[in-house]
């Protein structure tokens, strides 16, 4: 159930309007509603909305993508340096590996993940194993999260989990997504689970976060 007071942010953020979610959100902070409950109130509602969209209807990617804009300009709004550490549900890393300059499905995956009031550190593309590494260990994440479209980087993503392991960070889990990766098992990338598309991959780490917190 939407909060009454969050429905027009909801409703502008699943029309892909970047610019009336982005009002929405500096009156809701104006009227004194704390960035926190527009992030799970707001934010998490209409991801959550969309999530059931294109699971019931059909993956809509020109949707995803301009209803992701409109999230990424609120999250801009009420967190300009980034969302603080202690304000997300969790740290994750992301980045599109080295030999791979394909970003779009990573760039929707930090949107979906930021839209359900996570904290996301984006490594960009063509991202050497060892800066992946050593963001984690800067950031403290809760994941780490490679996306690849082209084969080559397969060799790459199999290198993630023992660089982790060699700095002593052998529990952060590594979540594989994109066209070329979601042929392989996570066995095969030596990973802890291969995402399907942007949502699937959020399924698994909201379910990942809530065991960890029961």
């Amino acid at each position: 159930m939407i909060n009454s007071e969050m429905n027009k942010l909801v409703e502008t953020l699943l029309q892909g309007d970047h610019a009336g979610a982005l009002a929405e959100a500096k009156r809701l902070r104006a009227a004194g509603v704390a960035p926190e409950r527009i992030v799970t109130e707001g934010m998490e509602a209409a991801m959550s909305r969309l999530d059931d969209k294109c699971t019931v209807e059909s993956f809509n990617l020109l949707e995803i993508m301009l209803v992701g804009r409109a999230v990424s300009a609120v999250a801009n709004e009420l967190y300009p340096e980034g969302m603080p550490p202690e304000q997300g549900r969790a740290t994750f890393v992301i980045a599109t590996l080295e030999g791979d300059v394909h970003d779009l499905g990573k760039n929707i995956t930090r949107m979906v993940l930021i839209g359900k009031g996570y904290r996301v550190v984006d490594l960009g593309k063509d991202c050497p194993v060892e800066n992946l590494v050593n963001a984690a260990q800067r950031e403290q994440a809760d994941a780490v999260l490679v996306s690849g479209l082209i084969s080559p980087v397969i060799a790459q993503v199999r290198k993630v989990r023992p660089a982790l392991a060699e700095r002593g960070l052998g529990g952060i889990k590594v979540v594989a997504g994109g066209a070329a990766l979601k042929q392989s098992s996570a066995e095969a990338l030596n990973v802890d689970y291969v995402a399907e598309t942007a949502f699937d991959g959020a399924r698994y780490l909201d379910e990942l976060m809530r065991r960890r917190h029961e």
